[in-house]
């Protein structure tokens, strides 16, 4: 090749436009750099067969494999043609389908014996898993077509899409990758040589076209400390700017709201609770501002914490914000706190104890005139509490002295809104940090916290308060078993004979348009796409008439009115609702102890750990909780073994893990809510917790010495390449 892309150079002088912009569009790909660091997924071995067991369902895959069947059907008296071709890896098979006039070419290329790479969207129809429609690339050994036209030794299998598969990537890459020897190496030399790591460009070049499983080695290891080390330094840099803020130091007054507040609990805390609690204090009466996760399990108590923090900082003669993602979780905040803190809560009213404060509700969805009195309530102090949504973060809303900032379910909020909060915290004198606490209930692995939350300090809490009782959950395969959901539901109607309340959970709401013509629908069932998740409404009338008639059955879900969710919300706590039908709107925070039972519908279409947070919904009394999980997947379905771990322990950090590694690891850093593509192409949190160890250890040494990094100028530039400053901001915040 004459000409040598320039690594910031657009693709469509390189790949030409039309594979540019599925490039750009699909997989986020725009520069000759961005190609050069978009990874094979894994490598095939000339002459090995692929192993087809665990293909993910829903995904677009390649695979490698030989044709052993292959077979044309006729339908409709004739008129219409469907080729099916078994394709196996000697162990396992998955069968293609082709429908209509695409059957005469993959008919004459695919006879038994022939060996390609496939590639296409894993489905499954009449329970067994099938790719329809591949896109397949021949693979003859006779050199006309010759496997080493992809690689030498190994073949690259990349991350594909429907529009764009493998193999076309592995010919752009080609193309570009003269490129690898501009690239620019982030990592200090002394670090390098050290430890004894390839060169970028060798790395580049070794990964994208390895001659042995040895080369892949060699570069996934100088790849994953790229990303590690660029990873950990941000952060560094992070901790280094908050180490610089100043705060008020807050301490709870010698027997004010604090101590009343304690003197009145009707239970004593874990020791979980008052080790968590004593760190948290000793955070806030520092003059630089606290920065603290607080995990833990669902129903653990992280909400009594919390509040016992923001009774320390109105104590102090400041204010406590508490940030939740929806309306449901803040006005069930709102009821709680009230309810915990009894009279402590009426300040400003008459005969209201010594040292009560006010706690208000702030949501988009007040009225004017009750928006206007909690306005008014925080801007003069009268308000100690505010617990709102994202109404809080309007311009309109000022603090007397925001002291503390508590975020429920942090992973639901952007940087933005964080910021634009603690922005609110500005005393009358000088522009101070309010204090941070952000809260999660999905446990986070020792690794996820250092490579995440790296400036954060964290508090775990893993006791359950006494009185909560166990949940015993089990798997319905409602297609193999269809007594065991008919089971099910008798379960559900014993529970509410019995004097207690049940979920039931769907993945959809039901009210959506019915989209679609008759071609696409057509096309959808002859492809065994899978039917559209249960839906609420429908699974509600369902129920009402068949298995549960006569039990006072409610709707919730998040497109409802906020105050008739309220009053479903406040029905169903006073027991006068037996079901309810919803949608993970009930996910975090509603708090039913009289709820011991929960029906989770198409369980496979939801994350491990939402199902392991929908399940801490049942279980909160003194009565056992029981979670069914209903699927249709055949047993052989990775996703039925999802739901097995799911079933098989509460431990949530050990479905974490689990969760972990089944998804993207672009998904743990929080992809969506930051906005940018995420920068872990390699390195994998779970498996790879020494390189993220060490990294952080001379990330930190790193950035102590040279806090710019103006020494390292390729380290910069790869610290602005991989994290904008949004992106830096956003791993800071968690």
């Amino acid at each position: 090749m004459d000409h040598v892309p320039a690594l910031d150079e657009n693709l469509k002088k390189v790949v030409g436009p039309p594979t540019a912009k599925v490039m750009a569009d699909h997989l986020d790909l725009h520069t000759v750099g961005d190609l050069l660091h978009h990874y094979p997924r894994r490598y095939a071995e000339r002459g090995e067969l692929t192993t087809l067991a665990d293909l993910p369902l829903d995904e677009h895959v390649t695979v490698v494999a030989q044709v052993s069947d292959a077979r044309v059907h006729t339908f409709n008296a004739g008129r219409g043609k469907r080729l099916e071709v078994t394709i196996t890896d000697g162990s396992g098979s998955l069968r293609l389908v082709f429908f209509g006039r695409g059957v005469h070419k993959p008919h004459q290329d695919l006879q038994p014996g022939t060996r390609a790479m496939f590639a296409g969207k894993v489905s499954v129809f009449n329970h067994r898993l099938q790719l329809a429609h591949p896109a397949y690339q021949l693979l003859r050994g006779d050199g006309a077509e010759d496997v080493s036209s992809w690689a030498g030794a190994l073949i690259p299998l990349y991350p594909a899409t429907a529009k764009l598969e493998s193999w076309k990537i592995a010919k752009a890459v080609d193309a570009v990758l003269p490129s690898a020897d501009e690239a620019l190496d982030p990592l200090p030399g002394a670090l390098r040589e050290g430890r004894g790591l390839l060169p970028l460009p060798e790395a580049l070049r070794k990964i994208h076209r390895p001659q042995s499983q040895a080369d892949v080695a060699q570069a996934r290891a100088r790849l994953k400390w790229d990303e590690a080390f660029v990873l950990q330094v941000a952060l560094a840099r992070r901790r280094l700017a908050e180490g610089q803020l100043s705060a008020v130091p807050r301490r709870p007054a010698p027997d004010g709201l604090l101590t009343a507040f304690d003197a009145r609990l009707p239970f004593t805390l874990t020791e979980g609770q008052e080790k968590v609690s004593r760190e948290i204090f000793d955070d806030l009466a520092t003059d630089h501002p606290m920065h603290r996760l607080l995990q833990g399990e669902v129903g653990s108590g992280k909400t009594m914490v919390a509040l016992r923090a923001m009774l320390a900082v109105v104590d102090s003669g400041g204010q406590a914000a508490m940030l939740a993602p929806t309306e449901v979780l803040a006005q069930q905040h709102h009821r709680s706190i009230t309810e915990m803190m009894g009279d402590l809560a009426d300040g400003g009213t008459l005969g209201a104890p010594e040292h009560a404060t006010k706690v208000v509700l702030l949501t988009g969805s007040m009225t004017a005139a009750a928006r206007r009195k909690a306005l008014l309530d925080l801007a003069t102090g009268e308000a100690g509490i505010v617990i709102g949504t994202h109404a809080l973060i309007e311009d309109t809303v000022q603090f007397h002295e925001l002291g503390l900032v508590v975020v429920d379910e942090q992973h639901r909020f952007g940087v933005e809104q964080r910021d634009a909060l603690r922005a609110k915290g500005h005393t009358k004198e000088e522009a101070r940090t309010p204090h941070l606490l952000v809260m999660t209930a999905t446990p986070i692995p020792r690794t996820v916290a250092m490579t995440v939350f790296g400036d954060l300090e964290t508090s775990v809490l893993d006791q359950l308060p006494a009185g909560r009782s166990p949940i015993s959950t089990h798997v319905v395969p409602a297609q193999d078993k269809p007594h065991f959901l008919a089971r099910a539901w008798e379960r559900v109607r014993e529970e509410v004979e019995n004097g207690h309340q049940a979920y039931v959970v769907c993945p959809r709401i039901g009210d959506e348009e019915e989209g679609g013509t008759k071609a696409t629908k057509k096309k959808a069932a002859d492809e065994g796409d899978r039917r559209p998740p249960l839906a609420v409404l429908e699974v509600a009338e369902q129920l009402a008439a068949g298995p549960l008639a006569g039990l006072r059955i409610e709707v919730l879900h998040g497109r409802m009115a906020p105050d008739d969710k309220d009053d479903v919300m406040r029905r169903f706590a006073a027991g006068e609702v037996d079901v309810l039908v919803a949608t993970t709107v009930i996910e975090v925070g509603v708090n039913v102890p009289n709820a011991t039972a929960m029906v989770i519908m198409d369980a496979d279409r939801f994350g491990v750990s939402q199902l392991h947070q929908l399940r801490g919904r049942v279980g909160r009394g003194s009565a056992p909780g029981l979670c069914l999980l209903v699927t249709d997947m055949p047993e052989a379905a990775p996703a039925r073994a999802r739901l097995g771990a799911v079933a098989a322990t509460l431990d949530g950090f050990e479905l974490s893990r689990i969760d972990l590694e089944q998804r993207r690891e672009g998904d743990v850093l929080g992809q969506a809510q930051s906005g940018v593509r995420s920068s872990l192409r390699m390195l994998a949190v779970i498996e790879d917790e020494e390189i993220i160890a060490e990294a952080r250890e001379e990330a930190t040494r790193t950035v102590a010495e040279d806090p710019d990094l103006a020494g390292l100028p390729a380290l910069r530039t790869a610290l602005d390449a991989l994290l904008d400053e949004e992106r830096e901001q956003y791993l800071d915040k968690g």
